[in-house]
């Protein structure tokens, strides 16, 4: 082929290039921003601990609307505990209820909440397991420090204290 003879220039085809060319680095500049966003905000890489911050969450409004039965469940990752509560007889629902109520390290029950950051956490590339710190309000009053829950990726277990704490 030479100059002489080229092809004719198609319009359709080099739209349809560009069109792909801008989508795929549209694409990838927002996977970018996603991913250190979430990283920054201290939600993990692509938000990929939010799933983690809402179950600890859920733990929280059951303590608030003082549902132990419920909040019991989501401790333990199994909502149908009652069902084989001999499964938990090394912590039984009525040492949990006093670990939250009025054996509580935290100074009484929780009335309010608000989940503040999470870490992964554990060995392994994508760690064994998510701290999720958050404020709570006991008995009507916000206390300074937060508190810090383990979401153990494993089995969705939550323990509480987490095996560290998170400087933020």
């Amino acid at each position: 082929m030479t100059l002489l003879n080229a092809p004719a220039y198609n319009e359709r085809k080099e739209h349809l290039k560009n069109v792909i060319l801008i989508s795929s680095a549209s694409g990838f500049a927002l996977l970018v921003l996603l991913t250190l966003a979430g990283f920054l905000l201290g939600h993990g890489w692509l938000f990929s601990n939010l799933p983690a911050e809402h179950r600890v969450s859920q733990f929280f409004n059951a303590l608030e609307a003082k549902d132990y039965n419920k909040a019991y469940g989501i401790y333990n990752h199994d909502a149908d505990w009652q069902q084989h509560p001999e499964k938990y007889k090394d912590y039984p629902e009525k040492r949990f209820q006093e670990d939250w109520t009025t054996d509580s390290d935290l100074g009484g029950p929780i009335t309010a909440h608000h989940i503040d950051i999470s870490k992964t956490d554990g060995s392994g590339t994508f760690g064994t397991g998510i701290i999720v710190a958050a404020h709570v309000s006991v008995a009507g009053k916000p206390r300074p420090d937060p508190i810090f829950m383990y979401y153990l990726k494993k089995s969705g277990e939550l323990t509480y204290p987490a095996p560290h704490i998170l400087e933020y």
